[in-house]
């Protein structure tokens, strides 16, 4: 796997143009944050976007063009705090016409450290997963890539140089017919993906728990080398109360996230459907918390029609106390950034708002959280950027 290392002397570049109205909301003279009274629960904590990280990319050294990413399909973080993305979009040819001119594609795997200086880079797009979607670093330092055009998810040493394992078929799909897509079916193959969504690994038995996902809608369990064990889902017939336990019909990564917690349970984002689902590790419903019903395809909470997005439920990571007394949760079908109480699932603040400044967002999709509690942010589609967000005070 070709890799991607800093030239001696790289430096830190600094767009004069930006500076102005980037300082000003590196002061925090702005600060889209909305504030919910949480009437004796735990006080919700505060963040401001840093708009000097990440530094710039680096310039490719044969064309002396600089790098643009394209999407930032998934944002994860290591155990030195570095953070990772995986990029997809312009890895694959998908470049705008001015940015072919005068940029080039980064590699699809880009490692940015503390200070937002890339540090590695790396990924053949014909060896990763089509459409890489989600990443996840595990307690050894892998890396672990799913891809929702696809039908595989993989794992990676740390620097990109090796191929660990890989579980499902390149361009074959748990359907009927073997080709990827949404057939509106839960899947129940013991070898085969559809478009999966994300990826999470059991720090104690190294479980493997795969959000399957863009074709399917269960979640999937492998062992440590790649074998079945177990699965669980289904697909809503019913949008205005959806079942519990089933994901949402519609073709957009449902479930779309996986998440394991502290309290040894699995967080499930079942995106079009407004929730996120909670299971024991055995597959076992929990509980339900609901995030702005009514962005979907769930009615309003008055009984009104939703609003027919792709959706408020993406992706969550939680605070990095031992309690994990805070879920921080993705909503791209309203732009924002919640900060949810664990124990008790409601919205105690959040911030963002449809846009391209520092701070806001646009198709904002996947949040990872540091051992100093920022958070980073990765945007698709028409956002194609990763931002960071450090909590006030720090």
């Amino acid at each position: 796997m070709s890799a991607w290392k800093p030239a001696a002397g790289h430096r830190r570049l600094l767009y004069a143009g930006a500076l102005v109205p980037a300082l000003v909301v590196g002061l925090g003279l702005w600060n889209p944050l909305d504030r919910a009274d949480a009437r004796g629960g735990p006080e919700a904590p505060r963040f401001r976007v840093d708009p000097f990280w990440p530094r710039p990319l680096p310039v490719d050294a044969a064309s002396g063009k600089p790098w643009v990413t394209g999407e930032v399909a998934g944002t994860c973080v290591d155990s030195n705090d570095h953070v990772i993305t995986v990029n997809r979009g312009f890895s694959t040819g998908g470049l705008v016409a001015p940015e072919t001119v005068v940029a080039t594609a980064s590699p699809p795997v880009v490692e940015y450290d503390r200070e937002g200086d890339v540090v590695n880079a790396w990924g053949i797009p014909s060896v990763l997963p089509n459409g890489i979607h989600g990443c996840f670093v595990d307690y050894q330092d892998n890396v672990w890539i799913a891809g929702n055009g696809d039908g595989i998810v993989q794992k990676y040493s740390h620097d990109g140089g090796t191929l660990l394992l890989q579980i499902g078929t390149r361009g074959t799909c748990d359907s009927p017919t073997g080709a990827c897509g949404n057939f509106g079916l839960v899947g129940n193959s013991t070898t085969l993906l559809n478009q999966p969504a994300d990826v999470a690994v059991d720090p104690g038995n190294g479980d493997i728990y795969i959000a399957d996902g863009y074709g399917n809608h269960r979640v999937v369990v492998f062992d440590r080398h790649g074998t079945y064990l177990r699965q669980w889902g289904g697909v809503v017939t019913n949008n205005a109360a959806p079942e519990p336990g089933s994901f949402a019909a519609g073709d957009g990564g449902h479930p779309h996230c996986v998440v394991l917690g502290n309290d040894d349970l699995v967080y499930v984002c079942d995106r079009a459907d407004d929730r996120i689902q909670v299971f024991d590790k055995a597959g076992n419903l929990q509980r339900i918390i609901a995030v702005k019903p009514g962005t979907g395809v769930t009615p309003h909470a008055d009984g009104s029609p939703g609003l027919g997005t792709a959706g408020s439920a993406w992706d969550l990571d939680f605070s990095g106390d031992r309690h994990q007394t805070f879920m921080f949760e993705v909503d791209g079908g309203n732009e924002r950034l919640w900060t949810m109480d664990r124990r008790l699932g409601v919205i105690l603040s959040g911030f963002g708002r449809p846009g391209h400044a520092a701070g806001e967002f646009t198709f904002v999709h996947t949040v990872a959280v540091d051992s100093r509690g920022n958070l980073y942010t990765g945007e698709t589609i028409g956002g194609r950027r990763i931002q960071k967000f450090r909590p006030v005070g720090h």
